[in-house]
């Protein structure tokens, strides 16, 4: 069995710089084969959390993206209808030969209702995403990504697969896991999450990383970058990240804010450097601006 600090060894090997509370809740999600709900800000690394221990510890990845309005034909199972109606078709005169021994219409419809079990067989089952990682023969990952974004049936829906790892299909009956996968469900905080889910799962909060996590990442990721000009670049984004901003820069943009900078073979940081690659940490137009007059103050 995996030991705790195996997990958080494994996620530095991935690129993933994890902190204790991460390789805690990861090491117990394995251990106790529950899942895990992760919420924080957009691109503090949720996803990324999922997609490299899908990596690092070769589970497949099946990810299942949320929206509103989202329901059981896109996340479970659904029937391939029309593949039921070419296979009637092409049986259409079996049917009426099988059907023809009725001696009125109800005696018919009894009759073919009797067989209705071969157009309603796993021939003909469309295995979406959590039903697709219970079916797995081999240990998934199972990403249920921004749960916040589907609604209250949804999360209703999840309750039993949460619980008890199985799908109740009511033309088939109740499908169990062949093996369990480690889910993963992310939330970036914009509607509540029910206390009925939450107790089905364990519960992590990723926010912003401390600064000597942050610059970590980064020279993780871009090794080539100096580990003067890092610092440099997570400092200032913090500073940026105190501004009333429409959006903060998260840390999925000081890794993009890193890579341009690798581009361009930047050494320092200057206010002609920020003014040019400002579009990499702000997204507004007037958050823009901010940037630029922050970076004017903290680069004279």
């Amino acid at each position: 069995m995996i030991t705790e600090q195996e997990v958080e060894d494994l996620l530095r090997s991935g690129g993933y710089i994890a902190d204790e509370s991460i390789s805690t809740a990861v090491f117990l999600a394995l251990r106790m084969e529950k899942p895990i709900l992760i919420e924080g800000p957009p691109g503090v690394g949720k996803t990324g959390l999922a997609k490299t221990l899908s990596q690092v510890m070769d589970f497949p990845l099946v990810r299942l993206q949320c929206y509103e309005g989202i329901d059981e034909g896109k996340a479970l199972y659904d029937w391939e209808y029309g593949k039921q109606l070419l296979y009637t078709q092409l049986l259409r005169t079996q049917l009426d030969n099988y059907l023809s021994a009725s001696v009125d219409l109800r005696a018919a419809v009894e009759r073919l209702s009797a067989e209705e079990s071969l157009f309603f067989s796993q021939n003909f089952l469309v295995q979406r995403p959590i039903l697709r990682s219970f079916l797995s023969d081999k240990r998934s990952l199972l990403l249920i990504d921004e749960i916040d974004r589907s609604g209250d049936e949804f999360e209703a829906l999840l309750l039993e697969c949460l619980s008890d790892f199985q799908v109740s299909i009511p033309e088939l009956g109740v499908i169990e896991a062949r093996t369990r996968p480690l889910v993963i469900l992310t939330s970036n905080g914009t509607r509540m999450i029910s206390d009925a889910l939450r107790r089905r799962c364990l519960f992590l909060y990723i926010g912003y990383p401390e600064f000597e996590r942050e610059v970590s990442i980064v020279c993780a990721r871009f090794p080539e970058l100096c580990e003067t000009l890092a610092r440099q670049m997570v400092d200032f984004v913090r500073k940026v990240r105190e501004l009333n901003l429409r959006k903060a820069p998260s840390v999925s943009e000081t890794l993009d804010w890193a890579q341009v900078l690798s581009i361009l073979h930047t050494s320092r940081l200057t206010p002609e450097v920020v003014a040019n690659t400002v579009g990499t940490i702000a997204k507004h137009q007037a958050d823009m601006q901010q940037v630029n007059e922050l970076a004017a103050q903290v680069f004279r």
